[in-house]
């Protein structure tokens, strides 16, 4: 490919927001930032746009996507929401959370949303581009992040044309993105029981003791892969920079990129001070530099297992997997 991208990044202003609400709604596919990371979205309520999502990031089928809609209100069209779920949704969004709950049999979006499964994951994003643009449109939007499947996720404009210039049809330029990993994602069985199944930047153990009885706190389990897929972001291999990837680092070989942290200095440091939150806002975009850099293997220094950084170091161990 020559220098000049075939994909347009356009700025997410007033002008651009409504272009994008157009694209989609004639089934394109636009990569929107979120709080998390960007998202590739698309009219969750249309097959042959979903199945677009498929194809630019030749995702896999069993894969389920996160539909994105504006509040619990918009949510329970297609959801059913009860007990704590219904809870923390009316108190927790918009933010950094999805919930996968039965999907109603009347929710009328297209069926690969949910990858066959009974169950459907939303969330209601707080960043207001996405917030814009889900006011803009009259569907909610499926959006898994804006890369190729496995790859390095975006939270950049530029890392989302890394990977897919040329086969969607819009970024729309909001900026960084803050947070810098995906969504918590949160399963409540029926027992009552909290499936974490995927870390991400929201706390469990902490919406228990502002939401619930912090003396009577709940059963949260962490996802092992024994029930099988149930959201994204669960496979076992993903956020691949295309290189192997060797965890807790002090040092690094003649041959490696280092990605420091703390007291460990790196080519790229995700946060001097040892600050996870910011951390976890760089991780990605270290990731993507130490792809492109000369060296053939990666490095990273050990990151606290706490708060954010159990996100940090799951997609840390899915990218060296």
């Amino acid at each position: 490919m020559s220098g000049k991208n075939v994909t347009d990044i356009v700025l997410a202003d007033v002008e651009g927001i409504a272009k994008a609400a157009r694209i989609l709604e004639s089934g394109g596919l636009v990569a929107v930032p979120t709080e998390t990371v960007y998202g590739l979205a698309a009219r969750a309520d249309s097959p042959e746009a979903v199945a677009r999502i498929y194809a630019a990031k030749g995702r896999p089928d069993f894969n389920p996507l996160i539909v994105h809609v504006r509040d619990l209100e918009q949510a329970e069209r297609y959801g059913v929401f009860a007990g704590a779920a219904r809870v923390l949704a009316g108190k927790e969004w918009p933010g950094p959370l999805t919930l996968v709950v039965p999907r109603r049999a009347d929710a009328g979006l297209a069926g690969a949303v949910s990858a066959g499964l009974p169950t459907i994951a939303m969330r209601a994003p707080q960043h207001p581009v996405m917030r814009a643009l889900l006011q803009a449109v009259d569907f909610p939007l499926a959006a898994p992040s804006a890369n190729r499947s496995g790859f390095i996720s975006p939270t950049t404009p530029e890392h989302v044309l890394a990977s897919l210039d040329g086969r969607i049809d819009m970024v729309l330029d909001g900026g960084p993105c803050e947070d810098g990993v995906e969504s918590t994602i949160l399963l409540i069985d029926p027992e009552g029981v909290w499936h974490e199944l995927r870390p991400g930047p929201i706390y469990l153990p902490a919406l228990n003791d502002i939401h619930f009885d912090p003396h009577y706190p709940v059963k949260i389990v962490r996802a092992t892969g024994e029930r099988g897929i149930e959201a994204p972001g669960q496979l076992a291999s993903h956020y691949a920079p295309g290189k192997p990837v060797r965890l807790n680092a002090g040092a690094a070989e003649p041959d490696e990129f280092l990605i420091g942290f703390g007291a460990v200095h790196g080519d790229c440091t995700l946060s001097a001070s040892g600050d996870i939150n910011e951390a976890a806002a760089r991780l990605y975009a270290c990731l993507h530099e130490a792809a492109r850099a000369r060296q053939p293997r990666i490095a990273v220094a050990t990151v606290p297992d706490e708060g954010v950084g159990r996100a940090i170091n799951d997609r840390l161990r899915r990218a060296a997997a």
